[in-house]
């Protein structure tokens, strides 16, 4: 049961997202005092609320999760946990989180993680997932609060800084999962969820997919010039860049998009491995 009640938190999201937060700490600590017990409350913080968020989304979910494939074993949907018991355990993970968060961090960073969580839980899964188009978007502003959560640990203040970061790990949130829909699309006609592939094609998604790379590309171009990044930064993103770049803009038709999608998110998850490393790589010594 244990088991049970880790897989309802989807680790491998959380894990992902931990990788981001990493990146806004790492970023900040070219500039300000940190020290590495504050990244680990701040890691633990951010887990915990993004357990919470993913549980409320199995709940929620329960229904569209029958009709896909991926998701149609998923504990929750198959009623083999409570759901007043999984209700309960989301507020616990909320409350736990959002209090090491605001004692261990600062009341800034609390404030954004907790916005996140609104954007996720309530804008994303409770309304423009099931209803609109525009739900990667919404999505994408809740994915990109993570990193944006580590930075502001350190600091304590927004900078131009922290808004390029916000804006660059948002634009990679899109492509990245355009292409998820589109090698999944059968699961998402399946469950009536309306991402772009499928209510307005392959090519069109495409054309977004470029133009969301050619901003992220420019994005983390602004982040070498106008933050704290080094050399070592701008070599490693303008390689990563360059690969995702060249992946996206292949050509694709009916008969090769899944195996195109599949390979653009790939490399996404390169490009954001990539730059989060390099970010810690350049990361001055830490005070312990």
């Amino acid at each position: 049961m244990i088991k049970g009640y880790i897989s309802i938190t989807k680790p491998g999201i959380i894990i992902g997202n931990l990788i981001s937060v990493a990146a806004g700490y790492f970023l900040a600590a070219k500039s300000e005092a940190a020290d590495v017990a504050l990244l680990a409350y701040t890691l633990a913080g951010v887990a915990m609320v993004i357990a919470s968020g993913c549980v409320v989304n199995n709940i929620f979910d329960r229904d569209i999760d029958l009709r896909m494939d991926r998701t149609r074993g998923r504990l929750l949907a198959q009623g083999e946990i409570n759901v007043d018991h999984a209700f309960v355990y989301a507020i616990a993970l909320l409350l736990g989180g959002t209090a090491l968060l605001y004692r261990m961090a600062n009341p800034l960073s609390t404030v954004v993680v907790l916005l996140g969580y609104v954007f996720y839980v309530f804008f994303y899964t409770m309304w423009y997932k099931r209803t609109s188009v525009y739900g990667t978007l919404v999505g994408s502003v809740s994915g990109a609060v993570p990193p944006l959560v580590g930075y502001l640990a350190v600091t304590n203040y927004i900078s131009l800084e922290a808004v390029l970061l916000f804006a660059l790990f948002c634009l990679w949130q899109m492509p990245h999962s355009y292409a998820i829909a589109m090698f999944r699309m059968q699961d998402y006609k399946a469950a009536g969820i309306p991402v772009l592939p499928v209510v307005s094609g392959i090519e069109k998604a495409r054309k977004h997919m470029m133009a969301y790379v050619v901003a992220f590309n420019l994005v983390a171009l602004a982040l070498f010039l106008l933050g704290e990044c080094g050399y070592e930064y701008l070599v490693i993103a303008a390689a990563v860049c360059f690969m995702w770049t060249k992946v996206t803009f292949k050509p694709v038709t009916e008969d090769n998009y899944v195996a195109w999608s599949k390979t653009v998110f790939k490399v996404s998850l390169l490009v954001v491995m990539g730059i989060s490393s390099v970010l810690g790589l350049e990361l001055i010594p830490l005070t312990i």
